[in-house]
């Protein structure tokens, strides 16, 4: 059975430093940890490549061949439309190829979007509270999710609302109701 954590000392040999460092890493929060009942740090793989992808550390070539390969694609669908939301989650299960997260609403998006870590958010502009271009915003100002990708969905889009969004960061802009075909072809280009 293939372990799915790590220990500091295995950690600290993939990286070429000590394990205090990595006890300080975990100390610090860069890299997302648990304790055992015997009080030991333990990282899951994924919290491992996560952090080696945002600090630009080489992965070492047994975790490109066992996880980047068969990695799925992170998707974010935040929508206050909850039908609409759940619309877009059952198109997108249809291939099996995505792990989805659902938000309903601006706020709820932005939590989301800090433990999830979405490679893709599919955004609905017209929300009460915080709407999409607030959360585009926010998207973009957080270093470790800069390059996620942003399709921006609105049945009131006009010239001016898309050119808004796009110029904060948003890679697509889609009306609604909008064709699945045409959603799912968008989500491969971008990704």
């Amino acid at each position: 059975m293939e372990k799915k954590a790590l220990t500091t000392y295995e950690i600290a040999r993939y990286c070429d430093v000590n394990p205090r460092t990595v006890t300080q890493w975990i100390s610090d929060g860069k890299i997302r940890a648990y304790r055992t009942p015997g009080n030991h740090s333990r990282v899951k793989r994924q919290d491992f490549l996560e952090f080696l992808k945002e600090y630009n550390i080489p992965i070492p070539k047994e975790f490109v061949l066992k996880d980047i390969q068969n990695e799925k694609k992170r998707i974010l669908i935040v929508d206050d439309d909850e039908n609409m939301a759940l619309s877009i989650e059952r198109t997108l299960k249809i291939g099996k190829e995505y792990q989805l997260e659902t938000a309903f609403d601006g706020f709820d998006a932005g939590r989301k979007v800090a433990e999830f870590k979405p490679d893709l958010v599919i955004l609905d502009i017209k929300m009460p509270g915080m709407d999409g271009y607030e959360v585009t915003q926010r998207i973009k100002k957080m270093p470790q999710l800069f390059n996620t990708k942003i399709i921006a969905i609105s049945a009131f889009f006009d010239q001016d609302g898309k050119n808004k969004i796009l110029s904060l960061g948003a890679n697509v802009c889609l009306d609604k109701p909008f064709n699945k075909e045409e959603l799912l072809r968008k989500i491969k280009e971008i990704l």
